[in-house]
């Protein structure tokens, strides 16, 4: 179970983070800054503004942003790095003890290690960023073949058959073949 692609990287440099997270922090300031605006646009021109409904909209504003702010995810042979606002999750991938991908709405793959190192990745960070994919995935098949992976061999090759498929969707509609 070789991977197809191995990627390039520059020499001293091998970590591969999610391409999509600083345009979606934009996206979540932006949500945030507007909510705030407007909200204090329309407070003052209605009764007029006071200190306590400003401070009621910004700490919305602020808790919008809180919400909308995606986790960073960033991978390197042997590790992914998994940082929100208060936390940063690491996990060995070279030394994987568990792999679950729940069935039903919650699009999310949980990776436990050997040391107890546990970390939650978005589906839709995987199949936006294929070299963190295949970084993953090479780690993942070595901790199979080092007999590490004892929990969810069935959810990986689930996963695997997905971001295949969705990938080959993709090339297809790309390439006006779809």
């Amino acid at each position: 179970m070789e991977p197809r692609f191995v990627p390039q990287q520059e020499p001293g440099d091998r970590t591969v983070q999610d391409s999509e997270w600083a345009g979606k922090a934009r996206a979540a300031a932006g949500c945030a800054g507007l909510l705030l605006a407007l909200s204090l646009t329309v407070d003052a021109g209605d009764d007029g503004l006071t200190l306590s409904s400003a401070l009621l909209w910004i700490a919305l504003s602020v808790t919008l942003f809180v919400i909308l702010l995606p986790a960073k995810v960033a991978a390197a042979p042997g590790r992914v790095t998994v940082q929100n606002l208060w936390s940063r999750r690491s996990v060995r991938t070279d030394r994987l003890a568990a792999v679950s991908w729940p069935d039903g709405i919650e699009q999310r793959l949980a990776l436990t290690d050997t040391d107890g190192g546990r970390a939650q990745i978005e589906l839709r960070v995987l199949l936006a960023n294929p070299t963190l994919w295949l970084l993953l995935e090479a780690d993942a098949r070595t901790s199979y073949e080092n007999d590490t992976l004892r929990e969810g061999v069935r959810d990986l090759h689930r996963l695997i058959r997905r971001v295949e498929r969705d990938t080959a969707h993709s090339v297809f509609t790309i390439s006006g073949l779809h």
